[in-house]
């Protein structure tokens, strides 16, 4: 545990879809880190009851909240509910990251340590020191190759452009325009980091060790693939990356919803 994950307001978000096996031992994980973090479980209507073990874990841990949605509207716009969440309450830090245990929580505080000195950190699998644990070697030749081909088609820098698991200072989260993002699945990864990089925020990479899922059905499909594809495309003819610092982000008066849910209580339709 690192000072900055006592001293920073932080919120951790993590998208939830049929995660009941690992909803609230992650929450758990995740609030260990440190006394500062707080912990967004953003779940899309899950069959399975996600949501209402997150709700009640919530109703004896202040730090936990819950945004329930009215159905799967998919992984970006999770991520973009959870970002105007936290802008709206003042945390100082976001940090994303999937709910199957395939990011390992105790790297949070190294990513937050990192944070005083850059605006964006990635915990990354594919810079010195990272790696993955328990993938078949087909999945580790397509993640590189997706990786590969993101960065040399959109000139990203960070050697993993299309994992979750990040770390924002509230000011990238300020500047960057999060209303003209158009991915709602996957490769809204490759989108946001797109709109973070080209100069105007200071990137980083802590390593990690990216663990395959040990419970549940993981949500990559085909259709995820060829969208990622899709956008990188799309991407490539764009007028221009984003805002420069300092100039005006999204309008949080457009998101009234995401501020009439209370902390610790899930509503439907809310974000």
């Amino acid at each position: 545990m690192t000072a900055a994950a006592d001293r920073l307001k932080t919120l951790v978000v993590i998208p939830t879809y049929n995660e009941r096996d690992n909803v609230r031992p992650l929450c758990r994980a995740v609030l260990e880190q440190g006394r500062g973090i707080e912990v967004l479980v953003v779940d899309d209507n899950s069959p399975d009851g996600t949501a209402a073990l997150a709700e009640a874990m919530a109703r004896s841990e202040s730090r936990l909240h819950v945004l329930c949605r009215e159905g799967k509207l998919g992984l970006g716009t999770a991520h973009l509910a959870g970002y105007r969440w936290a802008l709206q309450r003042h945390y100082e830090r976001v940090v994303t990251m999937d709910a199957d245990f395939s990011h390992p929580p105790q790297c949070i505080p190294a990513m937050l340590e990192s944070s005083l000195r850059a605006d964006v950190v990635i915990g990354s699998r594919y810079c010195p020191g990272g790696g993955h644990r328990g993938w078949a070697r087909r999945r580790v030749l397509l993640s590189r190759a997706s990786n590969a081909v993101a960065r040399l088609c959109l000139s990203l820098e960070p050697r993993d452009c299309t994992g979750a698991f990040r770390c924002f200072r509230r000011s990238v989260l300020e500047q960057v325009a999060l209303h003209n993002i158009a991915s709602t699945g996957y490769s809204f990864q490759e989108e946001m980091l797109w709109h973070c990089s080209g100069g105007a925020f200071r990137l980083a990479e802590v390593p990690i060790t990216f663990v395959d899922r040990q419970r549940g059905e993981s949500k990559i499909s085909l259709r995820e693939i060829v969208d990622g594809m899709v956008t990188i495309v799309r991407l490539m003819f764009a007028p221009g990356r984003l805002r420069r610092p300092g100039s005006p982000g999204d309008d949080l008066r457009k998101y009234p919803a995401a501020g009439n849910i209370r902390d610790g209580e899930l509503r439907a339709g809310g974000g």
